[in-house]
């Protein structure tokens, strides 16, 4: 089971930062954006082109599942590295570039027009 209050606790140095039950485990949301998913045991924090590099150099996994029909999918989440655990400022500079992450990919969503069916039609 996962122990919701560690993990306010440990997002207590980043302000406002809300939890909610979700692909079983427990998603960390700040200000309205997803930046951090427990799975198990493991936290993952939001991954976008910027802040991928730091995850990929430490090897870190990103977080995937398979679906009912056999296909793996990968999500923009990496996992934390173990010191963040460690450390109340190496977790806040980790979690703030997910957020950063979060962030970026929310505007980028923003940005992009919306198709209607009207405007898919030939």
């Amino acid at each position: 089971m996962i122990d919701v209050e560690f993990y306010r606790d440990l997002c207590r140095p980043l302000g406002s930062v809300t939890s909610k039950r979700m692909f079983g485990g427990l998603c960390l949301w700040h200000e309205g954006l997803a930046f951090a998913l427990v799975i198990g045991d493991t936290l993952y924090l939001k991954v976008d082109g910027d802040n991928a590099p730091a995850f990929e150099a430490r090897g870190l996994p990103r977080f995937s599942y398979t679906t009912a029909t056999g296909r793996t999918t990968v999500m923009s989440y990496a996992r934390a590295p173990e010191e963040v655990f460690d450390d109340p400022d190496v977790f806040a500079e980790w979690a703030r570039g997910a957020i950063a992450a979060a962030r970026r990919a929310a505007a980028e969503k923003a940005a992009k027009p919306r198709r209607t069916r009207e405007a898919s039609r030939p």
